[in-house]
């Protein structure tokens, strides 16, 4: 691929109940490759999570097939744009049935040159006939029946593509022998590690990464690059731009983003986001704020220009939901897919902290064993357990004083803001790039 012509565009397809945005630090290693910006594409289904039985309507979630749907209209839409004959699509866990269920039932075949599917749970995360036996991710459930049985050829995926799948040797919370991690611990799942490999693909085991780095890693964007290409990339860095822009979506949780605590990637509208640059050691603000948007029906917030090194603290006031300050590590490149998303209130708790702080990995799980994690001085946090990765939150509930200073690192990436406080109807998250 020598030329900006020679690089088909790419449809990036995230899991269930997550957004476009976690594909930010991929689509930044694409193009610090050399990939353009133009010819990378991310989809936001609107009510991200699946329902719990395929044959029932629940609100706020999707079916398979309105899943398979929202991602054939966003490939035509980039064909379009792009003028390609072909894609390719790139998914993470839930991701890879729609691409799946797209090419084999929904006239997808000949519009998709190949197809790489990190953690994606192939033949279940459990089969059972008795534990929710419509759901997607049951593999003796209707989707999945259907989409593993066998060609003439005996291979499981759609012919004229080609196919990668990605996945864990162990780490993986989605392919374990028991329910520990979908609330069913003395189920007997009937799947392991190897639930991801499909006979046809070219199957690659990826040691040590948990579900999410199956797509989002360092390494699982190596093993894209080079199944795509043909050759390994110049580099796994992210490499960093003078002048940044940065964009992205303000949503909630619930139907319309009215009642409920199913996530959406519905705009806010109404929302009011206020940006502040940070000190990095503190989290205290430098001064007035530096972006002010009304969030209006397309639910943008931007386009911000964002210097970079910078830490920002981004506050979300919206009808329904507390205030929430979201700090985030500094940015190094642009991006329009910066997600932010306002926070319900917990349930209560018997004696609640004076400020609620959550230390958040979308990207990947938090591994006690593997990672240094620390977040106000607790090292790791407790709400980090040992074992299978499992978790990607973790909180600290501050009870000697709010309004200090609350510090976190994973793995040397550090993040600093203060405790706001929690009686009087503000919520803080600390979200990770890595």
């Amino acid at each position: 691929m020598s030329s900006p012509d020679s690089f088909p565009p790419i449809v990036f397809v995230h899991g269930n109940g997550d957004t476009a945005a976690l594909w930010f630090t991929t689509v930044w290693r694409f193009e610090s490759n050399g990939w353009p910006r133009d010819r990378l594409h991310a989809i936001d289904l609107p009510y991200p999570l699946a329902r719990d039985d395929e044959h029932t309507p629940q609100p706020g979630r999707t079916s398979s097939a309105e899943h398979m749907a929202f991602l054939a209209a966003e490939v035509e839409r980039v064909r379009a744009a792009t003028g390609a004959r072909r894609v390719l699509l790139v998914a993470n866990s839930r991701g890879g049935y729609a691409v799946r269920n797209y090419l084999a039932r929904g006239g997808g075949a000949d519009k998709v040159s190949h197809v790489v599917l990190g953690g994606t749970p192939n033949h279940g995360v459990w089969t059972s006939a008795e534990h929710l036996p419509h759901n997607e991710f049951n593999g003796a459930g209707p989707l999945l029946r259907a989409l593993n049985e066998p060609g003439p050829d005996g291979h499981e995926v759609t012919p004229g593509v080609a196919w990668l799948t990605l996945r864990s040797d162990g780490n993986d919370k989605y392919c374990q022998p028991t329910g520990h991690w979908i609330g069913v611990p003395h189920l007997a799942t009937g799947t392991g590690p190897d639930s991801p490999e499909l006979r046809g693909a070219v199957n690659v085991v990826v040691p040590g990464v948990d579900h999410r780095e199956t797509s989002y890693g360092p390494e699982a964007f190596a093993h894209t690059w080079a199944f795509l290409t043909g050759a390994p990339p110049a580099t796994l860095s992210i490499e960093p731009e003078p002048q940044l822009r940065l964009d992205g979506k303000v949503s909630g949780f619930g139907v319309d983003n009215r009642k409920g605590f199913d996530p959406t990637n519905l705009p806010l509208v109404g929302a009011r986001l206020e940006v502040f640059a940070t000190h990095p050691d503190t989290g205290e603000r430098l001064g007035p704020a530096v972006h002010v948007r009304t969030i209006g029906p397309e639910g943008r917030w931007g386009p911000m220009t964002a210097r970079p090194g910078q830490p920002y603290e981004f506050v979300i006031t919206a009808d329904g939901y507390p205030v929430t300050h979201v700090y985030r590590s500094p940015f190094v490149r642009s991006s329009e897919l910066i997600h932010l998303r306002a926070e319900r209130l917990p349930k209560p708790e018997a004696t609640p902290p004076l400020s609620r702080v959550t230390l958040s990995r979308p990207r990947g799980f938090f591994d006690r064993q593997r990672d240094r994690v620390m977040l106000d001085g607790q090292c790791p946090p407790p709400d980090v357990p040992p074992g299978v990765a499992g978790v990607s939150v973790a909180v600290a509930r501050v009870t000697d004083r709010a309004g200090r200073t609350v510090q976190a690192e994973f793995n040397g990436e550090r993040i600093a803001g203060l405790a706001w406080p929690l009686a009087e109807g503000h919520l803080v998250t600390f979200e990770l790039h890595h």
